[in-house]
């Protein structure tokens, strides 16, 4: 499935009805979907507690915050597209500020085709983001099963008296034997033991 044809949730943080409402405008709900609008950093870190989103966009400056510590701060989870809309003559400044964490910095007024773009890019990087969280999920799980079967092994060497080679010959004979992974081996050997 293409970037297109999936959908994405967006929190949108403005303190300004008539530009959110412009910026809802220009989102399609058949690629972004749920949309949910919030007037500052307080409630979005509230919203953001109690769901995840893929695209945060923030219009500054906000009631309670100008934004770009909120920015910067949602840029450091991995999963997440930022994107913040600021005045032409603070564009540089905050440019600056938020460009090494990722966020994208996109300058006000804003037409259709640039916001359009603009989410295009973030729906990419989102997929990307995805990709790269999917293999560090499989890298975490492998590096758990080394460490389960490692202690697994020195239990066999210490309890049964076995070799390091034979350890783990018995650990892949067994999880080839019972169709299982060798994590599951190693994991019934620690319970068997301790």
């Amino acid at each position: 499935m293409g970037i297109r044809e999936k959908v994405y949730s967006v929190l949108l943080v403005s303190g300004s009805e008539k530009f959110s409402r412009a910026l809802l405008e220009a989102l399609p709900e058949r690629r972004y979907y749920p949309i949910r609008v919030v007037m500052g950093v307080s409630a979005a870190r509230q919203e953001l507690l109690e769901r995840r989103y893929d695209i945060v966009l923030i219009n500054t400056p906000l009631p309670d915050d100008y934004g770009t510590r909120l920015a910067i701060d949602l840029s450091n989870d991995i999963g997440l597209g930022v994107m913040i809309f600021v005045k032409s003559e603070n564009f540089s400044d905050v440019y600056d500020q938020v460009t090494d964490y990722g966020v994208l910095t996109v300058q006000k007024p804003a037409s259709a085709m640039i916001v359009s773009q603009s989410m295009l890019l973030l729906c990419a990087t989102r997929e990307r983001l995805r990709r790269m969280e999917k293999k560090t999920a499989s890298l975490e799980e492998r590096m758990e099963e080394i460490r389960l079967v490692n202690r697994a092994k020195w239990l066999l060497i210490d309890k049964e008296g076995m070799s390091e080679q034979d350890a783990h010959r018995y650990i892949e004979k067994t999880a080839m034997d019972r169709c299982v992974t060798k994590g599951e081996v190693a994991r019934d050997i620690i319970d068997n033991y301790s």
